[in-house]
């Protein structure tokens, strides 16, 4: 599998931020690397990749639309795949780089999963992730994730909603963080509350967690 790169470099680093982005996050991702590095003085790498099917190749695994008319598929393993085996060591070949993932929405979601499938990077921050993804809540009560620091955050507004299966997002997210908070394996965590809807922003609320990994170092 191959997917189109977009690299952003703010000076020379040693830290690399991985993240799955749509068509429409590509038009503001300059926006987003201005905010981090507005909130940061840390320099980075950004390796943005486009994802083009974003119910398939984010999805952990098969579950029935929640919204709309498409399923989810499966394609998270193939895509955390191409992450492991393609773009790292193209990117951090010598492996001297700190690498964190990151995402927003269902790419959230995908980041926090791959936190629990390998030990590759030492941040996530996973954005008004989809937590309410149906099996989510027994899969991370069930699992060990491997990435030492976990940034969470979710709209103040987004579990308001008739959807039953999306106003689980609030809950799941609370449990998600205690969770996460009393795991051996996790040194650092936070969950940030920002004001408004899911679609609120959505270039700082990002900007905002990998900031906040970075100001850890």
């Amino acid at each position: 599998m191959e997917k189109k790169r977009f690299i952003y470099k703010s000076g020379e680093s040693d830290a690399l931020l991985i993240q799955a982005v749509d068509e429409h996050e590509l038009e503001t991702l300059d926006r987003e690397v201005g905010l981090i590095k507005e909130l940061t003085d840390t320099p980075f790498t950004l390796a943005a990749f486009l994802i083009e099917d974003w119910n398939r190749e984010l999805s952990p695994w098969e579950a029935p639309a929640v919204f709309g008319k498409e399923d989810f598929g499966s394609g998270a393993a193939e895509t955390l795949s191409f992450i492991t085996g393609s773009l790292l060591p193209e990117l951090n070949g010598t492996g001297d780089k700190r690498c964190y993932i990151g995402g927003y929405s269902l790419a959230g979601l995908f980041a926090l999963w791959a936190a629990y499938r390998t030990d590759l990077f030492r941040g996530t921050a996973a954005v008004s992730p989809s937590v309410w993804f149906p099996g989510w809540d027994s899969f991370m009560e069930s699992e060990t994730i491997l990435s030492p620091e976990v940034y969470l955050s979710l709209g103040n507004k987004e579990e308001k909603t008739k959807n039953k299966v999306m106003a689980s997002v609030g809950n799941n997210i609370r449990r998600q963080y205690e969770l996460l908070c009393s795991a051996d394996t996790v040194t650092r965590c936070e969950l940030e509350w920002n004001p408004g809807s899911h679609f609120a922003d959505p270039e700082r609320r990002t900007a905002k967690g990998f900031a906040w990994l970075l100001n850890g170092q």
